[in-house]
């Protein structure tokens, strides 16, 4: 069994004009709903074994303050350059990379794409992931290639609005 946790990264800032979309931080907001809902995660006992995350600032800050309540350590948080910009597809691709040893990972991104990826993998259809929300899935495989939407079960949908 392979379990997959789609999390979106959190409010993000458009208060700095001059900073690219790249470098753009999480308002208080975000600040505020990473660290709820990585509360949340770590009350349900979710603990993966990796977490993946775009490098833009906004989605990096959230992995780590989802991290943190989960027991993470920042420089455990793996950042790969390929999960900004990239499609549902392009995320299919990286998440099938991950060795099959590892049994249960957290991947963090940006929408459109965080929203597509997650439909096309759960058997439950998601209209689109808010800022800071998370879809668990598990597949009953051995290996990353092998997960899809036919041998996936929805495990939850959880938001920070779940729990103001």
């Amino acid at each position: 069994m392979k379990t997959l946790y789609i999390l979106r990264h959190a409010k993000s800032s458009w208060k700095f004009e001059e900073l690219s979309d790249h470098d753009r931080p999480l308002n208080k907001r975000g600040r505020t709903d990473a660290p709820l809902i990585g509360q949340e995660l770590a009350a349900n006992n979710v603990k993966p074994e990796l977490i993946l995350s775009s490098p833009a600032v906004r989605a990096l800050t959230t992995a780590t303050l989802v991290g943190r309540e989960l027991g993470y350590d920042a420089d455990d948080i793996v950042v790969d350059e390929r999960i900004y910009g990239a499609s549902a597809d392009e995320l299919l691709d990286i998440t099938r990379e991950v060795p099959a040893e590892i049994d249960s990972m957290m991947i963090v991104g940006h929408n459109e794409s965080i929203s597509e990826f997650a439909n096309l993998l759960s058997p439950k259809h998601i209209t689109s992931m808010p800022t800071a929300g998370v879809v668990a899935l598990r597949f009953d495989c051995e290996s990353w290639y092998d997960i899809r939407k036919d041998n996936a079960e929805t495990l939850f949908i959880e938001t920070p609005q779940d729990h103001k």
